[in-house]
């Protein structure tokens, strides 16, 4: 089979490869995608840089979509021909989705309804159950305010759509025109230019003076001093799902404690059983349901997964970046 794949850290151009591995066979209770997308996330290019392998050659990529064509035993043989979208395709595991196949536990790949192509699919593993979850721990959010930082990202997108789907007022960080008329069209009710407006400030203004009842974060390291500034209403949360520091971060601890507020942090690989079961699940019927917009920044072959890799490093596309294989 094709794929691309690294023996090192390094920059994209520096150590990617692409060329012919052994085609993978699948073992008792695996299943074998023969896939036609892969989809490029930030934590993909962080780990080529910088992540040790553990292994001799690492093919890179989480996320992806397919077709099932092979089972191992205990697999119903029925699922060949399925038409799948896959998690955690390298967690823990040397081998991913930039590749004709994969190999992987059957749980590992979800039925994707004939409504949806297999490029939208290939932003479902880590965008869309980021968001999922990250909104599903807010709990009931009818008629309450939501503050999505990034709120035209990749993960943010389909958040602020979920936000608004549960009966939430929206309110998203962007940071440019173009961000904010994205975020607008999910259904973000106001936007804030964190580059140039006072975002904690802004904020208040738009929430009569409270604060918003619940944050979703993608960088905890500049997020947390917003709530000293008021951006959380008293008893708010914030649901955090990265940071761009990871060392040591300072928190407003006297904010936090006279608000009460709530942190709460998670990995979206390392999701609990019954957790993971339920973003599979509410993803799977909003997508059937044909409730989410899926937003493609940009479209590249096996061969230019290098752009790829370095279109996901510059941050400037609006939406996901996808190698397509097929």
């Amino acid at each position: 089979m094709r794929a691309a794949w690294y023996a090192k850290n390094g920059e994209a151009r520096e150590v990617l490869v692409v060329g012919e591995l052994p085609t993978p066979e699948p073992g008792a209770g695996e299943v074998r995608v023969q896939l036609v997308a892969s989809g490029v996330n930030p934590s993909d290019v962080k780990a080529r840089s910088a992540r040790p392998l553990g292994s001799e050659r690492i093919v890179p990529h989480s996320d992806g979509a397919g077709v099932i064509d092979a089972v191992g035993e205990g697999v119903s043989p029925g699922r060949v021909g399925e038409r799948v979208w896959v998690w955690n395709g390298q967690w823990q595991r040397p081998l991913g989705t930039a590749a004709e196949c994969i190999v992987l536990p059957e749980a590992q790949a979800v039925r994707l309804p004939v409504s949806t192509d297999f490029v939208a699919a290939a932003c479902f593993g880590i965008p869309a159950m980021t968001a999922f979850h990250a909104v599903r721990q807010l709990g009931d959010i009818a008629g309450r305010s939501v503050l999505v930082i990034g709120a035209s990202s990749a993960v943010g997108h389909y958040a602020a759509q979920m936000a608004v789907l549960g009966g939430a007022r929206v309110i998203g960080t962007v940071g440019s025109a173009d961000k904010a008329r994205h975020a607008l069209a999910a259904g973000v009710d106001a936007t804030i230019d964190y580059k140039t407006e006072p975002v904690a400030e802004r904020v208040r203004q738009l929430t009569g003076g409270r604060g918003a009842d619940a944050i979703v974060d993608m960088d905890f390291s500049t997020t947390v001093q917003l709530l000293a500034g008021g951006a959380l209403a008293p008893h708010g949360t914030l649901v955090s799902y990265g940071s761009n520091a990871y060392g040591d971060i300072p928190i407003p601890f006297r904010a936090m404690l006279w608000n009460s507020f709530s942190l709460r942090f998670f990995l979206v690989y390392d999701l609990a059983p019954p957790d993971r079961r339920a973003a599979v699940d509410g993803l799977g019927q909003l997508v059937a349901d044909g409730r989410l917009r899926h937003t493609v920044g940009a479209r590249f072959g096996l061969d230019q997964i290098v752009a790829a890799h370095e279109a996901v490093e510059a941050g400037r596309l609006i939406g996901n970046v996808v190698v397509e294989l097929r």
